[in-house]
């Protein structure tokens, strides 16, 4: 049984007018991205690798989550093609990484993020994977390989906004 934990890079900056690859986190996702590393840590799973896209926000998150979770920050995967990935390129992903990998949390952006999440046929969808939004899931392999089409099942759903 493999998990995979799907998270939204935290809220970037909206008044940032560089290139769209180098937008940062604006305070919101500065303090957002620890909370919910933390609620993810409540959860007490073991997360053995964190993969995630290069541009900055996702960067950013993936870092700050690695911090909180005491993970080391330089143990972060970095794949390009995360970059505003469609859900094909997320099943690429997915069904490529290591499979002594049991659990793991990948960073990306919307729309793609939620376009996959959608896919995954767990009986649970959402309109709008919000901003540091994390959708977690369980998969019926010990292949990463097998994971397009293994039988998968929803495990939990949360966001920043999400008051208990």
């Amino acid at each position: 049984m493999k998990k995979l934990i799907i998270i939204r890079h935290a809220k970037s900056d909206q008044s940032f007018f560089g290139n769209d690859f180098e937008r940062p986190l604006n305070e919101r996702g500065k303090s957002d991205a620890p909370l919910m590393a933390k609620r993810l840590a409540d959860k007490k799973f073991k997360i053995d690798a964190l993969v995630s896209s290069p541009a900055i926000r996702a960067k950013k998150t993936a870092e700050l989550f690695s911090e909180t979770l005491k993970m080391p920050a330089t143990g972060i995967i970095f794949i390009s093609a995360l970059y505003h990935a469609s859900p094909e390129i997320f099943y690429e992903v997915v069904s490529g990484l290591p499979d002594e990998l049991d659990i793991v949390a990948v960073f990306s952006h919307n729309p793609g993020i939620s376009y996959f999440v959608n896919s995954l046929n767990t009986n649970t969808r959402i309109d709008n994977m919000p901003t540091c939004g994390i959708f977690g899931i369980t998969a019926a392999i010990t292949s990463w390989s097998g994971f397009s089409k293994a039988k998968k099942e929803f495990l939990f759903f949360d966001y920043p906004k999400n008051v208990f």
